[in-house]
């Protein structure tokens, strides 16, 4: 029998926590699709556990115009995560300072309106994108000479980072984080109003079981393993959002690892190839089946694509010379070939090959066992949290403690929070409590 004086710590089911997290942010906001709730819950919890992680991911909440819900998603993050330090307008030195302060358990970076920093017109900002950069792997400090105490002094910037705004990230950035797409509610969808003096208490609440949680098994997570779906610098960055769900179990390991699947296809989808490699994966759609093509026909077939950048390249369109010179670098050259029609300079397939293997590989159409989509890596097995048969620790299945009134979501119909075009109601095992409104 557990007795008030008993201090020995409770133990916390976390699939249930992670359920309450998910329910708590879409009591306010709208997630664009599943996968992206999956995300941010996760990279939430993983700010908890900062100490165990090798990369610390960043989170771009983006939009492609204003009222689409970022800043709420990030005023959420913000009551959730571990040590918030919302940084706009901050300066860089400010920044490394604040994690240099206490470099092994450094604060959460959060910048909203993250576009007037990155935009087109918001001037030159390379200290800060260096440090988000840097900051993405342990162990990578900035260096910066003291002229005061004459010596050359280390700045820590490993930190988890949330940027949200209007438009896309630096390159940089995105590569280095989950990206999620947000997008202005249609109507009909509602969602309830945020207030933090009302709505902060029971937030606290939650972010304090996640630190519970997740500061207890920091040792496990440090030498976690999760199989991993993805490769290099996205297997980095989702690394400790997948250890947080193996460690979660239930629903949560395979989820995370579909989440990671379909975020990283769509940002990829979205992504604005460079010039030189959509010039290769155009080359390959020229080229078709023959084994060889003079330059000239190479340079019609490219000018005639309506929707390529080519015949607008320049005064004239892609020449010959620019042809060569953009596809100098993956080491591809023209040379003399003899055609039917005659000799003329042009371009081997076999010469492109490698280049479309590296840059622009097509596509691998993968299946699960029953046909219908991805496959998922298979999840370890993670040993039960809670002792089967025995019933939850109490405030692990709940966003808000029993004692603390909180009102339900809005009715159809009522003003709330400007969020997005996807609702609680499609979020598998989330939704039966929180549809139960007194809307009837």
């Amino acid at each position: 029998m557990t007795t008030p004086t008993d201090t020995t710590p409770e133990r916390v089911n976390g699939a249930e926590l992670l359920d309450d997290v998910a329910a708590t942010i879409t009591r306010y906001v709208i997630l664009p699709s599943p996968a992206a709730l999956i995300a941010v819950v996760l990279w939430i919890a993983a700010t908890h556990a900062v100490p165990a992680w090798n990369c610390a991911a960043r989170l771009v909440i983006r939009a492609p115009q204003r009222r689409c819900g970022k800043s709420r998603l990030l005023d959420l993050v913000e009551a959730m995560c571990h040590q918030p330090m919302m940084t706009a307008n901050a300066s860089p030195s400010a920044v490394y300072r604040s994690i240099g302060l206490t470099p092994s358990d450094p604060p959460t970076l959060l910048i909203d309106e993250a576009d007037t920093i990155f935009g087109p017109k918001a001037g030159d900002h390379e200290d800060l994108r260096g440090l988000l950069n840097a900051g993405h792997q342990r162990g990578r400090p900035t260096k910066r000479y003291n002229a005061g105490l004459n010596r050359v002094e280390s700045h820590e910037t490993f930190a988890m980072a949330a940027l949200a705004g209007i438009g896309a990230m630096p390159d940089t950035i995105e590569d280095r984080a989950a990206v999620i797409r947000m997008r202005r509610r249609a109507a009909g969808e509602t969602v309830q109003p945020y207030r933090v003096r009302r709505d902060g208490p029971a937030l606290t609440v939650v972010r304090n079981r996640l630190h519970e949680w997740l500061t207890a098994h920091v040792d496990e997570l440090t030498d976690a393993m999760p199989a991993m779906p993805l490769e290099d610098r996205a297997a980095d960055t989702w690394e400790p959002l997948i250890a947080v769900a193996d460690l979660a179990g239930g629903h949560w390991a395979a989820d995370a690892r579909q989440a990671a699947l379909t975020l990283l296809a769509e940002q990829e989808d979205s992504a604005e190839l460079p010039l030189s490699v959509r010039l290769l994966a155009d080359c390959r759609t020229a080229f078709r089946d023959a084994d060889a093509l003079p330059t000239a026909d190479l340079l019609q077939r490219l000018l005639a694509d309506d929707e390529a950048p080519w015949a607008t390249l320049g005064s004239g369109g892609l020449s010959p010379m620019k042809l060569g010179m953009l596809l100098r670098d993956f080491e591809i050259r023209s040379g003399n070939i003899r055609f039917p029609t005659g000799q003329a300079k042009g371009y081997h397939r076999h010469a492109f090959t490698d280049a479309w293997n590296r840059y622009c590989p097509e596509p691998e159409t993968t299946t699960d066992d029953a046909g219908t989509g991805q496959a998922v890596p298979a999840v370890p097995a993670v040993p039960p949290q809670v002792t089967p048969g025995t019933a939850s620790t109490p405030g692990t299945a709940q966003a808000v403690p029993p004692t603390q009134a909180v009102p339900h979501l809005t009715c159809e119909g009522t003003p709330g929070t400007a969020g997005t075009a996807w609702g609680l109601r499609a979020v598998p095992d989330l939704a039966d409590d929180n549809n139960q409104t007194d809307c009837a």
